[in-house]
């Protein structure tokens, strides 16, 4: 201890006091979870099989080639997440460059968008899956209204999936929408002041000047939230279970139902394990991809 306060200075030894429960509370809650998962996913972990015998592998391999995994669970998973993360990202843009023009009203419309940041996503899979029932569906009803019949949206596969991502967007949405606003109230004014003595259009201001200067907020913005739509689980468990016949099924929910319905905790672990992986090195190269678009538009 004394060597250790020798080391560090007053400052040094406050900083760390300060970010102490935090690292703590990370630690117990994010690094021993994981730990324990690890070690789970290299053993018989089942609950009728309290000996948790070491397998090494078995798991990893059982996960890698089980067609459900690598051929629907991490497609299903990559489409959702290109799907949700693009029409959030467009929609959000739209909105903020909205939000960024001085209307009457603008306070009151800028809280009706952030209402949805306000309900939690089970709340809004639940609302989804309502609205899109096939017998008393307020959706079906005003299909049944214009004269057109009714469809069995939950039923079929890409009719699930849009509802899915449907619930997604309108959760993130207004997400995208408050960052980018505050980085377009952020950006400069002089070279927009410069385009509207040039007599520039709103597009060409837009595709020259705004997008440009606008990219490295996108890049961060569209980084996160793909990391977050990877692991996403609660629309897709309440709106369909994974189904109709895991055609829906995503790897968060393939990693569940191994673990927690068929009870073998270490095939789970082992899935949770590969998708971390997957979802670790799929944001590395959307990262650096991004990264080397915004510098080439430079």
């Amino acid at each position: 201890m004394r060597r250790l306060a020798s080391f560090f200075g007053e400052k040094e030894r406050f900083m760390l006091a300060l970010i102490a429960p935090a690292a703590l509370t990370m630690a117990l809650f994010q690094v021993v979870p994981i730990v324990l998962g690890a070690n789970a996913s290299f053993r018989d972990w089942m609950l009728y099989d309290p000996k948790k015998t070491w397998v090494g592998l078995k798991h990893y391999i059982e996960v890698i080639t089980d067609p459900a995994f690598f051929g629907l669970a991490i497609p299903n998973t990559l489409l959702f997440l290109v799907l949700s993360v693009s029409l959030s990202l467009t929609c959000g843009l739209g909105l903020a460059l909205l939000l960024n023009r001085n209307f009457v009203g603008q306070s009151v419309v800028r809280t009706i968008i952030l209402l949805p940041l306000m309900v939690a996503p089970v709340i809004a899979s639940i609302m989804m899956r309502w609205m899109f029932n096939d017998q008393f569906g307020i959706v079906n009803v005003v299909l049944e209204g214009i004269g057109l019949p009714p469809v069995a949206w939950l039923a079929y596969r890409w009719t699930t999936m849009m509802v899915i991502v449907l619930a997604d967007v309108w959760l993130w949405t207004p997400w995208f929408a408050v960052l980018l606003l505050a980085g377009l109230q952020s950006l400069p004014k002089e070279p927009f002041e410069a385009a509207a003595i040039d007599a520039a259009g709103r597009w060409r201001v837009f595709r020259s000047l705004t997008l440009p200067m606008l990219r490295p907020v996108i890049v961060v913005c569209v980084v996160i939230r793909s990391i977050d739509a990877f692991r996403v689980f609660d629309q897709v468990w309440v709106i369909s279970g994974g189904g109709p016949a895991r055609t829906t099924e995503m790897f968060s929910i393939y990693a569940y139902v191994e673990a927690f319905q068929r009870m073998n905790f270490g095939k789970g672990s082992a899935a949770a394990l590969i998708g971390g992986v997957v979802i670790v090195i799929f944001g590395l190269v959307l990262y650096r991809l991004l990264n080397r678009a915004v510098e080439v538009s430079k």
